[in-house]
């Protein structure tokens, strides 16, 4: 039986390319996003061009217990590799900004990522086999005005990450955080639906190399990756 990957927010940006990475090195699939119509085209190119073997669940990770339901979808399967991509942002001063939306999107960046990795985490210590990547961001390592909790958010998975990682040694397994900057994704798409000139309007990155830099890092069982030199410096200036 093939070895198992799981990937959240799968169907575009750089849950897509990391999926692909995984694709090459012929592991079996479960891809999670919210966008159905997506996340099937993506199953069917996968199946199409590559004869990969591809489940997909539909479900928003930012609601209560999600971890949980998709974990009893998953566990019957020897998960090799999990990486927890899912992610968006919001816009605005801390004041003005949807409660609603923030709290969707913590409990995304910070409760689900946390519970499933515990739920997988369990499983992989006990056969002493795994990796798991946790995407956070540049972000992490500054404070964000106008996007807070973002950015507190991505410091969480940062901390979170590290600490785990450090547990870990001698079981076999290893937790790999990817910190990447901007990024030419959707993200920007997605950060709030105030008007454009209000969000972000400049990226840097090609999502493949960052990808291919986050899946190397994985694979090495490298705890912190940071790619680009710029990046690296500005993870390292000290916080205003």
């Amino acid at each position: 039986m093939s070895q198992l990957a799981v990937v959240t927010g799968a169907a575009s940006g750089l849950g897509y390319e990391l999926m692909l990475l995984l694709v090459a090195d012929h592991y079996d699939l479960v891809l999670i996003d919210v966008d159905e119509k997506k996340l099937k085209e993506v199953k069917s190119e996968i199946e199409t061009k590559y004869g990969g073997n591809v489940h997909i669940i539909v479900t928003d990770l930012s609601h209560v217990n999600s971890a949980k339901v998709v974990y009893d979808q998953i566990k019957h399967r020897k998960i090799e590799i999990l990486i927890n991509n899912a992610g968006f942002g919001v816009f605005g001063s801390f004041i003005n900004t949807s409660w609603e939306q923030e709290s969707n999107m913590l409990h995304l960046h910070i409760l689900t990522v946390t519970h499933l990795t515990k739920l997988v985490l369990q499983d992989m210590v006990s056969r002493n086999s795994g990796k798991i990547l946790n995407v956070s961001s540049l972000a992490a390592f500054m404070p964000g005005p106008m996007m807070a909790l973002y950015y507190a958010s991505k410091s969480y998975l940062l901390s979170f990450s590290e600490a785990i990682a450090n547990e870990l040694k001698g079981t076999g397994v290893s937790v790999t955080v990817l910190c990447p900057g901007q990024t030419n994704t959707g993200f920007q798409k997605v950060v709030s639906n105030t008007t454009s000139e209000n969000k972000i309007s400049f990226n840097f990155a090609c999502p493949k190399q960052v990808a291919a830099y986050g899946y190397n890092a994985l694979l090495k069982g490298k705890v912190i990756a940071v790619p680009g030199f710029f990046n690296k410096f500005l993870s390292n200036l000290p916080e205003y």
